[in-house]
């Protein structure tokens, strides 16, 4: 025979609901927004890159800053990811002579939204950055 529930136990299960819902809810938020922000930086990371490759083949320091300007752009809209990028293209390896190792370094930074998530605390966008070197051909023309 079971045992039979006293008149104190009827009800609270509905309670237990309206108190953790919240927290869950809450906890899922931070999960998805955790996601985002790591999936985000991945996309920053390969715009980078991609930036840093495009300007290691360029030929001249301006045609660098444009070619990397316009792979991140095209990179990060790729991976879906919606903003604005400010690129910076360290060129100083251009000015290296042929024949001794040199590098171009691109900086992406990208600043994502989370104000559609409505956490309480949490902000409403983070910014992202990454930098990724690539090396210069020490014998082509510079």
């Amino acid at each position: 025979m079971p045992a039979r529930r006293g008149p104190r136990d009827e009800g609270n299960a509905p309670l237990e609901l309206v108190v953790l819902a919240p927290v869950v809810f809450l906890l899922i938020a931070f999960v998805v927004a955790a996601g985002r922000t790591s999936i985000a930086q991945g996309s920053v990371s390969a715009a980078a890159r991609d930036a840093a490759r495009q300007a290691s083949i360029s030929l001249t320091p301006g045609r660098a800053q444009t070619a990397a300007l316009s792979s991140a752009m095209t990179a990060l809209s790729q991976n879906g990811l919606d903003c604005r990028p400010v690129v910076t293209v360290d060129t100083s390896g251009f000015g290296v002579p042929v024949g001794q190792p040199a590098t171009v370094s691109a900086t992406v930074t990208c600043t994502v939204s989370l104000s559609d998530l409505l956490v309480p605390g949490l902000p409403g966008s983070r910014t992202l950055t990454a930098t990724f070197t690539s090396p210069l051909d020490p014998f082509r023309e510079r």
